[in-house]
């Protein structure tokens, strides 16, 4: 029995990547699966806002030092026979792969590399000696340590060449509890015919944190575009962010205003279940550097959720996800507003874009979706053994 610990400030309830990871790991047999986590408190957008605010630094080392003392005195547990032989890092763990490594000098590491810092700043307006330096902490993470999940091949190729071996793809999946919602809403609409009038609009559904990698003033021109058309549609938008106030200001006012409710936010816990009972998901359509090599937790969630998902036509986004999505142009607003209509007009096209989510949604299960970190575990198990 292969014993994992899955470490560090991770917040499985904010970012489910880490949950994907450990419950891919407990689903597959030879695993005994463990947590030693003290979440730091943070979001991104808290995050990010430091990361703008350089005065705001010792709220991150304060809360940083705190959860450190506790992870390394929560260490003890897991040592002699409780010694794991091997660590998951969770999400956004640049620094406490650093602690992982000083406690568990000569035990494989595996960090979940889902973003590069640096190009997080970039995407985010952020340059300059800022990204230089979150470079340099990107870098100097992944060489501490020994497994580097990243989610696409494009991200892959962004580690140093001399550990690009290190590196192992591992599609970002989503939580068995989204499959969950997506069966109980496919139950709940088994007679839905798939016909869309104003009696009963398309339904659509975004979340997200309004980056620019989201694109959501696209979002807001293409619904704008539809609601001088009269499609029949209502939309949920969901969240807040960098880029909310702009999409506000281009529906406020429209025939589309309407047809849009907005929510700061749905708890993590009633969020499958929100995002199931809607027809549509919506992913990406942004255009910066990072849009381009990213496939999104939201389109794996919509399509466990059993969602027609609608995201930008990229490369890693049509290689992960076949016909499982309708695909439209990045930065396309008319593009998007197309698709969405085509949707609410042809019911046989909703239902063909429904089927084709849930048949790709089968492959990014989490017990799917970490064989790749198991091949890897296994070559670790090895190499250690040889030793």
């Amino acid at each position: 029995m292969r014993k994992v610990l899955g470490f560090g400030t991770y917040d499985a309830a904010s970012h489910p990547r880490v949950e994907v990871l450990l419950e891919g790991l407990r689903r597959t047999p030879g695993n005994e699966v463990r947590e030693l986590d003290e979440p730091l408190g943070l979001s991104t957008a808290d995050r990010v806002a430091i990361l703008k605010q350089p005065w705001r630094l010792p709220v991150l080392a304060g809360r940083l030092a705190s959860r450190w003392s506790r992870l390394a005195a929560g260490s003890r547990r897991f040592r002699g026979s409780s010694r794991p032989d091997a660590l998951l890092v969770g999400y956004m763990g640049h620094f406490d792969v650093l602690l992982a490594r000083m406690l568990y000098p000569r035990t494989p590491i595996i960090l979940d590399h889902l973003i590069f810092a640096s190009g997080t700043a970039r995407d985010r307006g952020e340059g300059g000696l800022k990204a230089g330096l979150l470079s340099v902490l990107d870098r100097l993470a992944t060489h501490t340590a020994d497994v580097v999940v990243l989610d696409t091949v494009e991200h892959a190729a962004k580690l140093d060449e001399s550990i690009a071996d290190r590196g192992v793809i591992v599609p970002v999946g989503a939580p068995a509890s989204w499959y969950q919602a997506g069966r109980e809403a496919a139950a709940a609409r088994a007679d839905d015919d798939g016909v869309r009038d104003a009696a009963h609009p398309l339904t659509v559904v975004f979340f997200g944190l309004f980056t620019p990698l989201q694109g959501t003033p696209h979002i807001a021109r293409a619904l704008r575009l539809l609601g001088e058309r009269g499609t029949p549609l209502r939309a949920l938008l969901i969240g807040s962010g960098q880029d909310r106030a702009e999409c506000e200001q281009i529906l406020a006012g429209s025939a589309a205003e309407r047809m849009v409710e907005w929510r700061d936010w749905v708890d993590s816990g009633e969020l499958a279940r929100v995002v199931a009972a809607h027809d549509v998901c919506l992913g990406i359509v942004g255009t910066t550097d990072k849009a381009l090599d990213v496939v999104p937790n939201k389109v794996y969630q919509g399509l466990a959720a059993g969602c027609a998902v609608i995201t930008s036509d990229t490369a890693p986004q049509r290689r992960l996800l076949g016909d499982g999505a309708v695909f439209v142009p990045p930065g396309d607003p008319r593009a998007l507003a197309d698709a969405l209509e085509h949707l609410a007009s042809e019911p046989e096209a909703l239902r063909g874009a429904r089927t084709r989510a849930a048949e790709a949604a089968a492959d990014f299960v989490p017990e799917r979706a970490v064989a790749p970190l198991v091949d890897a575990l296994e070559r670790a198990h090895d190499a250690e053994a040889a030793r």
